[in-house]
């Protein structure tokens, strides 16, 4: 039996073919499940009907544009969601932006205009969403977001994306305290870098591919197939007793002290 077979997912944040949403999308669509997908605004809403209609697994799928910022659009997303798939048994949260300009300097040098706005979209809008979702979740669900290492540990040049990740983990905690009376479930999976449009905009990414493959303990990369996987898993009944916690998908980096 497929693990998502009738199971209605909304994925927040595709931007191109290599978004970890969209791998996860591409896989949750192949494990069964009937899908609503979330792009920026109308521009890359073009770009990602070209990529549904290219691929195998993800066909019939709700496409809407929502800004991350705009409680307006968000509104009209999860009516849209209702008013069409009836309900929600799992979301996907994949939104994470800070100016490029707050990460190409020491971070003591983070404007509180880069601080509120990397806050707000990769941390506070999860918050935002799951309250939307819960009214959906009637017989409760799941719901995952996309976290990093610089979380935990200091990673040159992620800087206040590092900070508003740690943000992010904490919410997962408290959403997971506050939803888990209704069924909800609420993780977060912390994958290793991968070669995605935001992870570009981080200085010496290229170099923080080499030093994971040098250390990671499976002494490699990570693919975005296998952060699909993982998140298809955690989106399921089979993680069903999971609540609060934060999944490293990173060939073990995570574990190395030096």
């Amino acid at each position: 039996m497929s693990l998502l077979q009738g199971k209605r997912g909304l994925i927040l944040g595709v931007a191109n073919e290599r978004s970890l949403a969209w791998a996860i999308a591409e896989r949750a669509a192949e494990q069964g499940a009937q899908l609503a997908i979330t792009c920026q605004n109308e521009r890359f809403e073009r770009r990602v009907n070209r990529m549904v209609d290219n691929s195998e697994h993800v066909d019939e799928v709700l496409l809407l544009a929502c800004d991350a910022t705009s409680e307006e659009d968000m509104d009209t997303v999860f009516a849209r969601v209702k008013e069409q798939m009836g309900g929600l048994d799992f979301l996907v949260h994949g939104w994470a932006y800070a100016p490029r300009e707050e990460l190409s300097d020491d971070y003591i040098e983070t404007s509180w205009e880069g601080h509120r706005l990397a806050q707000q979209i990769s941390a506070h809008s999860l918050t935002e969403v799951a309250r939307r979702a819960r009214e959906l979740m009637t017989a409760g669900g799941s719901i995952l977001t996309l976290t990093y290492y610089g979380a935990e540990k200091v990673v040159p040049g992620y800087n206040v994306m590092g900070v508003a990740k740690a943000t992010l983990e904490a919410a997962v905690r408290y959403l997971a305290q506050d939803l888990g009376g209704e069924g909800i479930r609420v993780n977060a999976l912390s994958a290793a870098p991968v070669n995605t449009l935001s992870a570009r905009g981080v200085p010496g990414f290229l170099d923080m591919l080499t030093l994971h493959e040098e250390r990671a303990p499976l002494q490699r990369n990570v693919e975005p197939e296998e952060i699909a996987r993982a998140a298809t898993f955690m989106l399921s009944s089979w993680a069903s007793a999971i609540t609060g916690e934060v999944l490293h998908v990173d060939a073990g980096y995570n574990i190395m002290g030096m």
